[in-house]
């Protein structure tokens, strides 16, 4: 082992850092911090950070690993972030850990489920408080896929309501893991940290790798750089990077020269290599955006891999939207912006889509209500894009009378009536976790979303777990605020996907004079298409700007028109000019603004305001 001190001047800071280079991989342990939302991840790894010497004093602030504003402002981690501690254990030796915090929201899996591929163990973090939450198990089956050896932490010690002995039991019936090995913490305060370092140098396995064979590393993230261009973060499975090294990405089929190594420690380090087990990041002058594709394995060209590694499970979109630019000039920097945003985030997809009130723009794929926010601000912030967004919707299986079959991503490209055979909706399977006081309310608004409950047993006196089956479109849109608002935010939630079922669902289409809007267009069960169609009708009356016409809003199924609302013209007064003398020439003038309103009525543009949208896509929180 040598520990090499030295100057490292950053864009910001100009400190001692101490690097830790391991030729030996028993000193090694990469781990990642998983549990519910709110449950402290970010606030534990910020006292392990501190306990480890990593944190500056005068740079040191709360939720340090969360890097992004909206992360800030919002209280949640949305991006995987790693960083490198060096602990001195009881044995006297000094061990790298490589530290993985990772997002506790359901939207935001597929960041949690990459950190674990790169990882041979977990701290289970569980609110001494709250217990166990559905998140919670959500997490724990992902880590036991990965085959994680596991350590429960009881965080938030502190609190007046910690009821430790209560959770251990709920870690030990709900788990299957030993209450009595739980650690008790609080990360505010700062106590039980230093067992817990010490707990992850005992339990957890070291890395195993042959550091003699041919290069193997597995790209597990990557974000571009305005003059580094892409940076890629990879964990070295076999083999070792070195600087001015010729590596070959096996999945995109391209060659690049290392140029530069490095850690984060938090604070972007550079080292010489990165040895087997270890995880840092790497810049290649990889320029070509398309070349990146998180899960690939990284080798030696001269020496190639004979085999790549498993990779990642590929992220399959769950609600669907179409983005578009409110200057048409913007089409080129949303695709470019839209480039770089997957380079980070590789769990949306996009493609090309056109709309005729909007123009060209880009159909996505996400994972969920929130990731669609989250990626909405991200673009807006950080690419200065203006945007419009338009209903999302979820992917629907259509068979067709002639028998073949078709996926419906966009609601406006659904066949008509006669040509449809079946229509089939994709359903999950909902874990819910609520407090007893609350359980009445849940159960009203499961059966409003048309669930179909398969279990329900209270785990604890106080609390009740709830399995139901439900329409994903039930749960796309408002489904978690609504509940939040419900239970005032003491239930948790979670869901998997649990295949497709016929539906007898429509096509509601919003019409303006007649003309169809796509981007308003949604599929929705018949026995709610009157509803949700008055309800859109009567939100864009009070948006829409009145003309020198009349505007009619129908809300329509095929040629039924199930609702309808006019916004009223505005109106001239072109008899003003008349006072006495003959009525019918105050006729003749009304009669020739009646012509011109028919003609204008015919040929006028109506301009549908960003907020219309917005709206309408809020329509029900």
């Amino acid at each position: 082992m040598e520990i090499i001190k030295k100057y490292l001047y950053d864009r910001v800071y100009c400190s001692f850092f101490i690097i830790n280079v391991h030729s030996n991989q028993n000193f090694i342990r990469n781990f990642s911090i998983i549990a519910h939302i709110d449950h402290g991840k970010s606030t534990l790894a910020d006292a392990l950070m501190r306990v480890c010497g990593a944190l500056e004093q005068r740079h040191e602030k709360e939720q340090f690993l969360d890097t992004m504003d909206i992360e800030r402002e919002r209280g949640i981690t949305i991006k995987a972030q790693t960083v490198r501690l060096s602990f001195r254990a009881k044995d006297g030796n000094l061990y790298q850990l490589n530290l993985m915090d990772t997002p506790g929201h359901v939207d935001f899996s597929y960041e949690v489920s990459r950190s674990l591929a790169a990882c041979e163990g977990s701290l289970l973090v569980v609110d001494a408080s709250q217990g166990v939450e559905a998140q919670t198990l959500a997490n724990v089956y992902k880590a036991i896929e990965h085959n994680h050896t596991l350590i429960p932490v009881l965080n938030k010690m502190d609190l007046p309501s910690a009821d430790p002995e209560n959770i251990k039991t709920q870690i030990q019936n709900l788990i299957g893991l030993s209450g009595d090995d739980a650690l008790e913490v609080s990360a505010k305060k700062g106590t039980g940290i230093e067992a817990v370092l010490q707990s992850i140098v005992d339990r957890l396995p070291s890395p195993q790798g042959d550091a003699t064979a041919c290069l193997k590393a597995l790209l597990v993230d990557s974000w571009y750089d305005a003059y580094l261009g892409v940076i890629l973060l990879v964990r070295v499975v076999d083999g070792i990077i070195t600087q001015k090294m010729k590596i070959f990405m096996m999945a995109a089929n391209a060659v690049y020269t290392v140029e530069q190594i490095g850690i984060f420690t938090p604070y972007p380090t550079p080292v010489n290599h990165l040895a087997c087990g270890e995880v840092g990041y790497i810049i290649a002058n990889v320029k070509t955006v398309r070349d990146c594709h998180i899960g690939d394995t990284l080798t030696e060209e001269q020496r190639p891999a004979t085999e790549a590694l498993p990779g990642f499970k590929p992220c399959t979109p769950v609600v669907f939207c179409s983005l578009f630019p409110t200057e048409a000039g913007d089409f080129d920097r949303l695709r470019e912006s839209l480039a770089k945003l997957h380079l980070n985030d590789a769990s949306f997809s996009y493609e090309m889509d056109t709309s005729n009130a909007l123009g060209f723009g880009f159909r996505l794929g996400l994972l969920g209500l929130l990731h669609l926010e989250v990626v909405q601000e991200r673009l807006e912030r950080e690419f200065d894009l203006d945007l419009i967004i338009t209903a999302p919707s979820v992917v629907y299986k259509i068979q067709l009378q002639n028998g073949t079959w078709i996926d419906l991503h966009n609601p406006a490209d659904m066949p008509t009536p006669n040509e449809i055979h079946s229509m089939l909706e994709p359903w999950i399977k909902a874990t819910l976790l609520v407090p007893d006081l609350y359980v009445g309310a849940v159960l009203t608004l499961l059966v409003e979303r048309r669930g179909i409950q398969d279990s329900l047993e209270y785990i604890t006196p106080t609390r009740a777990l709830m399995v139901y089956r439900m329409p994903l479109n039930e749960v796309a849109f408002d489904f978690y605020d609504t509940l939040k608002s419900l239970t005032r935010g003491h239930a948790s939630f979670d869901y998997d996907m649990d295949g497709y079922e016929e539906g007898e669902l429509v096509l509601l289409s919003i019409l303006l004079n007649g003309e169809p809007i796509h981007a308003l267009a949604s599929v929705v069960p018949q026995m709610r298409a009157y509803e949700k169609g008055r309800a859109i009708c009567e939100k864009l009356k009070g948006i829409l700007p009145r003309q020198l016409f009349p505007i009619a809003i129908q809300a329509a199924v095929g040629g039924k028109i199930l609702a309808r609302e006019t916004v009223s013209a505005l109106r001239k007064n072109v008899t003003a000019k008349c006072y006495g003398g003959d009525i019918t020439r105050k006729r003749k003038l009304l009669e020739k603004q009646k012509e011109g309103k028919k003609r204008m009525r015919k040929f006028g543009n109506i301009e549908i305001p960003q907020k219309a949208f917005i709206e309408v896509l809020k329509l029900g929180k």
